[in-house]
């Protein structure tokens, strides 16, 4: 794929986990299953962190550990902003703390498998 293809995908996504978090709630479908929304809260963060890291990782020959860490971090402070202005600036959402951790759960996955692929990929096992 190639790195404009990765940049796109990754702010469309970007833009969507915007859009879906502050748009008002009673424009939001109702879907009747118990902690839905923190499913989706765990999935925005774990695909934000690996479109991010792919688009990285086609832009530069050298990537390394670092990056996976750097996007949880970059996650985190997203999720939390993305809390705060639901709070702030909007009358229909509350920041939720849970949606936080859901947050934290899915981009702390991500880092997780990213970190796990790049040292099973560099390791150099003998049979």
């Amino acid at each position: 794929m190639h790195k404009n293809s990765y940049l796109s995908a990754a702010l469309i996504w970007t833009c969507s986990i915007l859009l879906l978090c502050l748009e008002p709630a009673n424009d939001l479908p109702k879907i009747e299953i118990n902690n839905v929304d923190k499913l989706a809260h765990f999935t925005f963060h774990f695909v934000f962190i690996i479109l991010w890291y792919l688009y990285f990782k086609s832009t530069t020959k050298i990537i390394n550990y670092k990056t996976p860490i750097i996007l949880f971090f970059v996650s985190l402070v997203f999720g939390i902003v993305i809390e705060g202005s639901q709070q702030v600036f909007t009358t229909s959402r509350k920041g939720d703390i849970l949606d936080v951790i859901s947050n934290i759960s899915g981009a702390f996955t991500a880092m997780v498998f990213l970190l796990s692929v790049h040292y099973y990929s560099n390791s150099k096992t003998k049979i």
